[in-house]
């Protein structure tokens, strides 16, 4: 689990020394706490590595959206291929 309790920094040490910290930083692929009189208020990260967030965040959506129609499916809540893509074209006004 990722302690960030090491990468916690005052707003003013960041903004004296950002280059700096923005180097730590990505060499470490570690987000910086910032805080604002003493109490955590922003988290910066390099973009890399917010963008595996992102995609890590998309996946784990897709397969719990799988999981969730699987459970429904199971429980006898589904309906037959031709039937939800005809109510889909309906829905979206597409010629049927």
């Amino acid at each position: 689990m990722l302690n960030l309790t090491q990468d916690i920094h005052p707003l003013t040490d960041f903004k004296r020394n950002t280059a700096n910290l923005i180097s730590k930083m990505k060499k470490s692929r570690r987000p910086l706490v910032l805080t604002v009189n003493g109490r955590a208020e922003l988290v910066v990260q390099d973009a890399e590595s917010y963008q595996q967030i992102l995609e890590r965040l998309e996946r784990f959506e897709a397969v719990e959206a799988i999981r969730i129609g699987i459970a429904a499916a199971e429980k006898g809540h589904h309906k037959p291929a031709h039937q939800a893509l005809a109510d889909l074209g309906e829905k979206l006004g597409l010629p049927g």
